[in-house]
This record gives C-alpha cells, structure tokens and sequence, in this order.
C-alpha cells in the first residue's frame, strides 16, 4: 500500500510538469506556481515523517535527527523569498527544491541504518525522492 500511494503522490506533480512543457501559455505560470507548492509541501512532508520517526525512537533518537526534521520546511519557506522581493521565480526556487528533494534520501539511508524506519523505507524514499526531485528540476529548468 505505501508503494502504490507514494507513487500516486507523484501524479500531481507529473501533471504539473506536462503542463509547463506542452501546454499552453495560460496555464504556464499556474502550473509553476503549483509545482512550487507541492514540492515544498512535499519537501515539508518529509521533515514531518523525519520527526516522527525520532518521536516514535524516543531516547534512541539521535539529536541530529530532531535537527535534520526541520530543515526541509525552513528551506522550503526560503525557497519563497525570491517571490516575496520581486525576484524571478519559481524557476531557480523548484531547482533548490529538486536539489534538497533529490538528497533528503541521505537522511533516509543513515534513519534505516539506525534501524528506525520499516525494512521497505529506504527503497521507496529513493525512487520517490527521485521522481519528486527530477520533475521539480525539470520545472526549474523549463521556466
């Protein structure tokens, strides 16, 4: 079930990148501005489900592990400061997005080396990590 749900979760997404690439002119921006929000939704996710693991290992949590859960949000609100001054956005905006999305897997592999994720997590985080981060860069790059 994790699988087939993760993997619906990158519908949105796809959706979005089609959009920019083969639509039309009108739905260009939106379906940028979309993308944006659901990678640093996602992105925010992660951090969630990072500080859920480490509430759930209780004192064989690792510190850095509390520290590592509340970057993605943080570094997803940053992501948003170029909008927020009049910068060009979102396209650079979803390229540092792909980039944390795309290496949040290394949090993920040293949480399963502790032992304080399920058997299958490292596998899915890798191919929806990729998938996710990709797609964003590829917004970012098409913008």
């Amino acid at each position: 079930m994790p699988r087939l749900l993760g993997l619906a979760g990158l519908l949105p997404m796809a959706a979005f990148v089609c959009t920019v690439l083969v639509g039309g002119d009108q739905w260009r921006y939106a379906a940028l501005a979309l993308g944006w929000l659901y990678a640093a939704l996602i992105f925010s996710f992660l951090g969630g489900l990072w500080w859920g693991l480490a509430a759930a290992a209780g004192d064989a949590a690792p510190g850095w592990l509390w520290g590592a859960s509340v970057l993605p949000s943080l570094a997803a609100l940053a992501t948003l400061v170029p909008w927020l001054i009049g910068e060009p956005w979102p396209g650079h905006s979803l390229v540092w997005l792909g980039i944390g999305i795309l290496a949040s897997p290394l949090i993920d592999r040293r949480i399963a080396a502790l032992g304080l994720a399920p058997n299958w997590w490292l596998a899915l985080r890798l191919m929806l990590s990729g998938g996710l981060g990709g797609m964003a860069i590829v917004m970012g790059m098409a913008a």
